[in-house]
């Protein structure tokens, strides 16, 4: 089981306090205390580097939590999970980055999913019911 961590949740953690900000703190201290692991996936990001000043706050986050934000690669292994993920949901490739947030929870036997497009990360989850969907807000 872990707790895997979209975008949305990161850029939140990342930012001012929020209710979002401090939802995720939350899930990161219960993993901790619980022996899960807080995962997010490579190609996420992929989707938050966009120029320095925002590629120095993803790296400055991930820096400040390295011991407890781990980081999943794209490998063949979760290329063909990812792809199970779409196929399943009856989706295209436009939902390919949340695909990668579910799969990296499916693949690890479930977790939890903290997100703020609830609606698409339930709708890619359906099938696996080890896979908790937590909005941020």
């Amino acid at each position: 089981m872990i707790v895997a961590l979209d975008s949305e949740a990161l850029t939140a953690l990342a930012g001012p306090d929020s209710k979002a900000k401090r939802r995720v703190r939350q899930a990161m201290e219960a993993a901790a205390r619980t022996g899960q692991n807080v995962v997010v996936p490579t190609l996420v990001l992929a989707g938050l580097y966009r120029g320095s000043g925002r590629s120095h706050l993803v790296d400055s986050l991930l820096a400040r939590h390295e011991e407890a934000i781990g980081c999943r690669d794209t490998d063949r292994a979760l290329a063909r999970f990812v792809g199970a993920v779409l196929h399943a949901a009856g989706v295209g490739s436009e939902y390919i980055v949340d695909a990668h947030v579910v799969a990296i929870a499916a693949e690890a036997g479930g977790g939890v999913l903290l997100t703020s497009d609830a609606d698409d990360l339930r709708r890619l989850a359906a099938p696996y019911g080890s896979i908790l969907v937590q909005p941020l807000i």
